[in-house]
């Protein structure tokens, strides 16, 4: 996906960066941003698709809290927040004078009422456990807001900073996902689908001084080649995340552009159904870590871009353990396990591809190849996103597939059985509700730490690298963020230089 306190690594950059001396900003220009994702929605309280906060997140909804380009938590609709002694009660001072695109006001009772209906037992949001934690809220007056938990939740400033937490107008709502009404920079226009999300600046935004663009439009193109095109041609001024790294050096040489390689809170996995035989043992997933060179898939696929990882976090996040040394690179022993799994001939499977990322594609021939050299033939399914969203991460209708996890702190979801890898582990569970009630950042590293421990150890699936922020752009477009610590293509600060 969103959302944390980033500690950011340097990276090495692998293509000719060419940065251009801040410039006072200039107010004006209208920018088409390329991705390849359409969103299939735009609330992002209703879905977990990183596609809807690319596009809405930070530009037409806000939050109480947001994240910048340093990963830092800063304020949103809030201007401050503090927290009690017993780490339960959250006092929130929120902007005064704040309003909805549709003309209704943002208050205290509003933001209150948008953090009951995520919680309520009929919520369509689709992380309700970021909000059934909180045992009351009270508005003392139209700019305090005060949220006491039940219990202590290290993560719930993260989690008021994604985009489950933006804050929608009580008039109107049931239309977000088709007509979103924010509070953001950005007035939402049309959405044009199969083709683009168009939106205006909010000339009654709460910061004066901000945007500085006149209008900004979110493009769908799925197709790498299409994509470099549309950015040659001046179609298009900014590809949010190249998916073909290879063309990254390419566009580095071209003195028209820019290329920034950046981090990510994203985690390329091979995602496996835990439930689904012979996935539901143990040694064959752990068998299938050791025949997977993470570095030979990073060279392969990303061209070098990228850092392997060992469980389902980013080097990027605060508490990362280095669990890359577990299942190291070991034909041998992968073979010795699936024959002690009751498979010592292999056996066969089928990896489903979603078509629009070409990452994915890549990764799931390159995987194919190793686990076919210890005996696991894959039979390769590509499919359209729109399948992968319904028969696989909804219907769990799978054996393995390649996809990316984008947000910050997502480990949770190993906490939830019914997800789509079918995990079920009370040792996880228990693990994950320490780190969550952790007092402190000894014990937030020690339970954080234990998490990731055990999903590497359970081999639930195939961790492969922490994906790189690539961004190509025409050298005119100034302030594009550099990393992305959050979930979103945030165009508030972006100006166009003329």
């Amino acid at each position: 996906m969103k959302k944390s306190m980033i500690v950011l690594l340097a990276v090495a950059l692998m293509v000719p960066v060419q940065w251009a001396l801040a410039d006072t900003p200039q107010k004006g220009g209208n920018l088409i941003v390329c991705k390849p994702a359409e969103p299939p929605g735009l609330d992002p309280t209703a879905n977990t698709a990183a596609a809807i906060d690319r596009v809405v997140y930070s530009n037409i909804y806000e939050g109480l809290i947001k994240v910048n380009r340093n990963g830092e938590f800063i304020p949103g609709l809030a201007t401050t927040w503090s927290v009690s002694a017993n780490g339960k009660i959250y006092t929130f001072s929120l902007r005064k004078g704040v309003t909805f695109h549709n003309g209704e006001p943002f208050n205290s009772q509003v933001a209150k009422w948008n953090l009951e209906r995520n919680a309520a037992p009929t919520t369509k949001n689709a992380h309700p456990e970021f909000f059934r934690g909180i045992e009351k809220i009270e508005t003392p007056d139209d700019v305090t807001l005060v949220v006491t938990l039940k219990d202590v939740d290290a993560l719930f400033i993260a989690h008021m900073a994604e985009g489950d937490a933006v804050m929608l107008p009580m008039k109107g709502y049931e239309n977000a996902a088709s007509g979103p009404v924010g509070t953001g920079p950005f007035k939402f226009v049309q959405w044009v689908r199969g083709d683009r999300v168009e939106m205006v600046r909010n000339d009654k935004y709460w910061n004066p001084a901000l945007p500085y663009l006149d209008k900004v439009t979110y493009k769908f193109i799925g197709d790498v080649s299409a994509q470099i095109a549309a950015l040659k041609a001046g179609d298009i001024d900014v590809i949010g995340y190249i998916a073909a790294p290879e063309q990254a050096s390419e566009m580095g040489k071209d003195q028209r552009f820019k290329v920034f390689a950046g981090t990510t809170t994203g985690e390329v996995i091979m995602s496996t159904n835990n439930k689904k035989k012979p996935f539901d043992n143990k040694l064959v997933r752990q068998a299938m870590a050791f025949a997977i060179d993470r570095k030979a898939v990073i060279n392969l696929v990303m061209f070098g871009y990228g850092t392997p990882i060992g469980s389902h976090w980013s080097p990027s996040t605060p508490y990362y353990k280095d669990l890359t040394g577990k299942f190291a690179y070991n034909p041998k022993k992968a073979k010795e396990l699936l024959a002690q799994a009751g498979y010592p001939n292999g056996f066969e499977a089928t990896i489903k591809l979603p078509a629009i990322y070409s990452y994915s594609r890549r990764a799931g021939e390159v995987i194919t190849d190793m686990l076919g050299q210890v005996g696991i033939k894959l039979k390769i399914e590509v499919v359209e996103w729109g399948y992968w969203l319904d028969r696989i991460f909804k219907q769990k209708d799978y054996d393995l597939t390649m996809i990316g996890h984008v947000e910050a702190w997502d480990i949770g979801i190993y906490a939830k059985p019914d997800y789509y890898f079918q995990y079920d582990s009370k040792e996880f569970r228990d693990a994950y509700s320490a780190a969550l009630k952790a007092s402190n950042e000894k014990e937030k590293a020690q339970w954080f730490g234990r998490c990731q421990e055990i999903i590497a150890d359970d081999a639930v699936n195939g961790y492969l690298f922490s994906a790189p922020s690539l961004p190509v752009m025409k050298a005119g477009v100034m302030n594009w963020w550099e990393n992305y610590p959050t979930i979103a293509l945030d165009a508030t600060e972006v100006w166009i230089k003329k």
